[in-house]
């Protein structure tokens, strides 16, 4: 924390500094947690209840998950979407890499004065057609309005629930496993900043924002020769990119990870952007992407599987991990090289939410 003792953007913004937030204020100060039920603590995606020990039934084993997140992004339509398709997404997605199908949204939207109804309404039906794509309702919600001078555009928070008969989490990466990533990197981040801050990057790059249930859902059921999981962990790279989720993940699991350069999918605009800008494109933001962690012999099926669905034509096996260099993120350059993929620091550009 700063020694001034004040909040900063930082603290929003993925990296080390929000984690040092969540750590020494948030989970310091609150000491009411439910046993037997798994949230703050592990800091996943989405907090699990288990029904059976809820409801004293001990037939039954499902796992209700549940999320939240809060979306500020500025402005709130940018390339190919906005706020809205985002929000949806984000929350869909939270569930999604925790083995989740999506049972029903919330939705709390808190808008300035002035805000344009057509603009509203276009923002409204984004989340419609994200929630019809996967087939989830929006069952509750609530809407504020505000002086024009308290906020400069609208805040969007959804609440998701879902059900996972088995739980991925983020911490389940073993020795061996290989790692997949769903498609190209820094699209959603790049495609932002070129249309907030103006630039002509002669390109009609546009978001990734995309709920990936459905693509998701169709390696879940896959199995070992031994009958058990073939994915180990699922995490989507948002705030704070690939760095900050394979070195989440990494710690978590106390394993190491190698990544190879030459196999992570990246389109040319945006490596070309992100070099010009002077921006790792490992760390830039995505909203339609997912890191999918896969037992070494299911790995070549779980990609082909992937490589079927629209949102996941671009998928590649990006590395694995290994039992050294416990919580460390490594990458093998083009050159043969090998250097550390650290976690983001700071106030990430662009902020994304």
């Amino acid at each position: 924390m700063s020694k001034d003792k004040i909040v900063r953007m930082e603290h929003g913004a993925g990296g080390e500094a929000m984690q040092t937030l969540i750590r020494d204020v948030i989970l310091k100060n609150i000491t009411n947690r439910s046993a037997g039920l798994v949230g703050l603590d592990d800091l996943d995606d989405g907090a699990t209840i288990n029904i059976a020990s809820n409801i004293h039934d001990s037939e039954r084993s499902d796992e209700i998950v549940i999320t939240t997140d809060s979306h500020v992004i500025k402005p709130p339509f940018f390339p190919d979407s906005n706020i809205g398709r985002l929000a949806v997404s984000g929350t869909v997605n939270d569930l999604a890499v925790m083995g989740a199908a999506p049972l029903a949204l919330t939705c709390a939207m808190v808008v300035p004065e002035g805000f344009e109804l057509d603009s509203f309404e276009k923002i409204i039906r984004s989340m419609n057609a994200a929630a019809e794509e996967v087939g989830v309702p929006i069952i509750a919600g609530d809407t504020k309005t505000v002086d024009r001078n308290g906020l400069d555009s609208i805040i969007i928070n959804t609440t998701g629930i879902g059900i996972a008969y088995e739980v991925i989490r983020d911490c389940g990466l073993c020795p061996g496993d290989r790692i997949i990533l769903t498609g190209t990197i820094g699209d959603h981040g790049i495609s932002l900043l070129a249309h907030r801050e103006g630039f002509d990057l002669n390109t009609d790059l546009v978001s990734d924002v995309a709920p990936l249930w459905n693509m998701i859902r169709s390696v879940i059921p896959i199995r070992t020769i031994e009958g058990k999981p073939a994915i180990s962990a699922m995490k989507d790279p948002t705030r704070g990119g690939l760095a900050g989720a394979l070195n989440e993940m990494a710690q978590k699991s106390g394993t190491g990870i190698i990544i190879d350069q030459k196999d992570l999918p990246i389109r040319g605009s945006v490596s070309s952007a992100c070099e010009m800008l002077g921006i790792d494109p490992l760390e830039v933001a995505n909203e339609g992407k997912a890191i999918i962690c896969v037992k070494d012999e299911n790995a070549e099926e779980v990609l082909s599987i992937i490589r079927k669905h629209e949102y996941g034509k671009d998928a590649a096996i990006i590395g694995e991990a290994t039992d050294s260099n416990s919580g460390k993120v490594l990458m093998r350059t083009t050159i043969g090289s090998m250097r550390y993929v650290d976690t983001p620091t700071g106030d990430l550009i662009p902020r994304i939410c």
